[in-house]
């Protein structure tokens, strides 16, 4: 989806407000799903509730008809990495499912993901779900003013495929959200140290690990959208929209209403919680 436009935005006071509103309104929604959600209900039908949910809020779901993609949510189910499309494949047990999706509210977007782990889901399938958010909040700590985007990769890279041998997914990025969906810089979840565009105050990123259990290796199947794994195995993907600042970068999305639904829902599996939690 990333189409770059050589331009790296910083905010202003105002514009930061709105784009923590619009940043909320998706962590509201997920919310929504992580209250609903269990086995036999089908993507299409979280679907259908996010995008009445964020327009009964008067905002418009920014997905629908991006570059022509026809639904409101990304569904991507087990080896679906990003870009599944919602369908009526009830979901069963066992499944492991994320969902993303962006909205626009007063003209700023906001786009998060989060997975989700349907009941009895296996071990294997759990620690990467936990090894996949860790490493977002280790990305998010190297997002601070005279950094650079490298230091971002490299903090992910270094504890999904280097400390824990998964694969990184090379040919998806996060990015720099603004008044686009997709703005520069591009945020890639490997690299090195020190390399890279140099991050600004006020830059506000999606940082997003996409993380497969087995090779890094990738392709799309002949919708044009939906990536899988090429070996078949699970992928997990969580982001955030996060604001650069000089010492700590601030979190604009929040999993913590996210994460209460979860755990107030029979039919997930929460079990793989860490103490990497959103600050």
């Amino acid at each position: 989806m990333f189409r770059p436009n050589g331009m790296m935005i910083s905010k202003t006071q105002d514009e930061l407000v709105l784009m923590k509103e619009a940043a909320m309104l998706v962590s509201q929604t997920l919310a929504e799903v992580a209250a609903v959600l269990k086995p036999g209900m089908t993507t299409m039908q979280l679907d259908a509730l996010c995008n009445q949910f964020v327009r009964d809020k008067g905002a418009i779901p920014s997905f629908y008809q991006y570059h022509g993609y026809p639904h409101n949510i990304c569904a991507s189910v087990n080896d679906v990495v990003v870009h599944g499309f919602p369908n009526n494949i009830p979901i069963k047990e066992g499944d492991i499912v994320s969902i993303d999706m962006g909205v626009i509210w007063k003209g700023w977007h906001g786009d998060h993901a989060y997975t989700f782990a349907m009941g009895n889901v296996d071990e294997a399938s759990l620690q990467l779900i936990r090894v996949t958010k860790e490493s977002l909040y280790l990305g998010i700590e190297k997002a601070t003013a005279g950094n650079r985007v490298g230091d971002i990769s490299f903090a992910i890279q270094s504890h999904t495929e280097k400390k824990h041998g998964y694969g990184v997914v090379r040919e998806l990025v996060g990015h720099g959200l603004g008044r686009s969906l997709h703005e520069d810089p591009q945020v890639p979840n490997y690299g090195k140290r020190g390399t890279g565009p140099k991050l600004k105050e006020n830059l506000v990123l999606a940082i997003e690990p996409m993380i497969n259990m087995g090779k890094k290796e990738v392709y799309t199947e002949s919708d044009g959208w939906t990536v899988k794994t090429i070996d078949g195995k699970p992928s997990v993907h969580f982001e955030h929209d996060v604001c650069v600042k000089k010492d700590k970068a601030i979190i604009l999305s929040d999993y913590s209403i996210i994460e209460a639904a979860e755990q107030k829902n029979p039919y997930l599996n929460t079990s793989y919680y860490s103490a990497t939690k959103n600050a």
